[in-house]
């Protein structure tokens, strides 16, 4: 059956990785701890690679810990991994260091655009704070904004998806297949996301389906199947503008 971008009510957004380049700032933010060390060796690909298996390691060990300290504490296990000298201001500093993470340059007018179609909602792994100052960036009010403080476990556990889809259909009426669950992350969002049956774009700003690098992302041992895939939100926002065409829906 042919899924249509133009029968969907509602997108659902990851935040960081799709909308907020979560990279560059997790790598900018490490650049203290790399010159403290007089470091040259550590690669941006070595060092988002040790990221995303630590910062997995402390979401899943614990769940109920606000993003800054896992932050925190993903600094501490980096140091300990590259042999690095790190203190309790450095990881501080890193684990404060969302709010100075860049939107990519194609995300505001993408949101912009969206908003004519559908309503957005954002489910992501971070803190009320933490994405308040990042929605500071994305140029869009959103219809609803869930985190992992909110619902008290980070994805990819169930429990945000259950929290996601029940508050979907109390406030709004939405059902699932209202929803068009858009994101970057495998390991986080579209492994979960099938789960639960819901429809998928993928943002493959990675470009994993041609091979590319994993970076700050876990790696997942098998692709999920999707429905729409685009490289960026731009081109995503292109397609949705053609599938409702010229006069949309307001």
């Amino acid at each position: 059956m042919t899924v249509s971008l133009s029968q969907f009510k509602v997108l659902t957004f990851d935040c960081y990785g799709t909308l907020i380049d979560w990279e560059s700032g997790i790598w900018d933010a490490l650049q203290p701890l790399l010159a403290r060390n007089g470091v040259e060796h550590i690669d941006r690909s070595a060092g988002l690679r040790a990221f995303a298996r630590f910062e997995t390691e402390h979401e899943a060990a614990t769940p109920d810990a606000l993003y800054p300290l896992i932050l925190e504490r993903t600094h501490v296990s980096l140091s300990e991994h590259f042999e690095l000298d790190t203190d309790i201001a450095l990881n501080q500093r890193f684990g404060a260091s969302v709010p100075h993470w860049p939107a990519f340059p194609d995300t505001a007018d993408a949101l912009r655009r969206l908003r004519h179609h559908y309503k957005l909602v954002i489910l992501s792994n971070v803190n009320r704070d933490g994405f308040a100052a990042s929605n500071a960036k994305l140029g869009v009010e959103f219809d609803a904004i869930y985190t992992a403080e909110d619902v008290g476990f980070y994805k990819p556990n169930d429990a945000n998806f259950e929290y996601m889809l029940e508050h979907l259909k109390r406030d709004f009426g939405f059902e699932p297949d209202d929803v068009l669950h858009t994101a970057q992350s495998l390991h986080h969002d579209h492994v979960p996301a099938r789960r639960f049956g819901l429809h998928n774009a993928w943002i493959d700003r990675q470009y994993l389906s041609e091979g590319g690098d994993w970076g700050a992302t876990a790696e997942v041992p098998e692709q999920p199947t999707f429905d729409f895939v685009n490289f960026c939100m731009a081109s995503f926002a292109d397609a949705t503008d053609d599938a409702f065409g010229a006069s949309g829906r307001e």
